[in-house]
């Protein structure tokens, strides 16, 4: 989960997968995808183009839309690492990438990969349950604090906190709403249907990851709150009113008669 859960410059897994798919679209790709694929082993253009029927120039210009879209790598080389005189040709191999597009945006493989941590690093006399919402919690304190470390903000009061938050959020797939300007919303969670199976623990480890999030951004004066409520994320982040105090984080599980209602939106696609 460290890929998913870094700040980087570069788009979140369902923009690049929404572009990976949109160059697929052309058949003449897809069927020169496909030969690459096939061949377990490195693919000059000449061939990909023998396959497809079609010139080694156009091959050429369709293989390249398909390394830009991170789809395939290429590199100069002899195929077969036979020397010959000349230039060496350029190869295509199909690059270690997995793409997958859900809408609205799901993220199972974060959840598994807290699991199977918490599951690893266990401690003697901790239950499971503990043992994620402790690996969650930690994961999020990662989270902020890579997110200070690249935009070092500087003393962050409780609408800098929300704003940074939002940014951040958004790319890891939770739709952030500013329903006030000291109250983020998360219209979606990035783990339905799983919280809907297990709302006590899924929401749990929502809870504490975001919790720890905000510890490692110095949120200053901001709360992860438990807030379930249908079609949208258990969680809530909030800033006190104008002299108000910060709202203690709710403890314990999410209510499951609220949480393990069917979210109100679209279908995985």
């Amino acid at each position: 989960m460290t890929s998913d859960l870094t700040p980087a410059s570069r788009q979140s897994p369902a923009a690049s997968g929404v572009e990976a798919v949109a160059v697929l679209a052309d058949e003449v790709r897809r069927r020169l995808y496909a030969f690459i694929r096939r061949a377990h082993r490195p693919v000059t253009r000449e061939e990909a183009a023998g396959d497809a029927g079609i010139s080694a120039k156009l091959a050429a210009f369709h293989l390249d839309k398909l390394v830009a879209a991170g789809l395939l790598t290429s590199r100069y080389e002899s195929p077969g690492g036979i020397r010959r005189v000349g230039r060496k040709p350029k190869i295509y191999e199909p690059a270690d990438t997995d793409i997958r597009i859900t809408i609205p945006e799901r993220r199972p493989d974060a959840l598994a990969e807290i699991l199977i941590e918490a599951v690893l690093d266990q401690q003697e006399g901790e239950d499971a349950q503990s043992a994620a919402l402790r690996t969650a919690r930690r994961r999020g304190e990662e989270l902020g604090a890579a997110t200070r470390a690249s935009s070092r903000p500087g003393r962050l009061g409780p609408e800098r906190s929300l704003t940074l938050s939002e940014s951040v959020l958004e790319k890891h797939g939770f739709e952030p709403d500013r329903h006030a300007p000291t109250e983020v919303r998360l219209l979606n969670c990035p783990f339905h249907p799983l919280a809907a199976r297990s709302p006590e623990l899924v929401c749990g480890i929502n809870h504490a990851f975001l919790g720890g999030f905000l510890t490692g951004l110095q949120a200053a004066g901001v709360a992860a709150v438990l807030a379930p409520h249908p079609g949208r994320c258990c969680v809530e982040l909030r800033a006190p009113a104008s002299g108000g105090s910060v709202p203690d984080p709710a403890r314990g599980a999410c209510a499951k008669e609220v949480c393990a209602r069917p979210a109100a939106d679209p279908d995985d696609a």
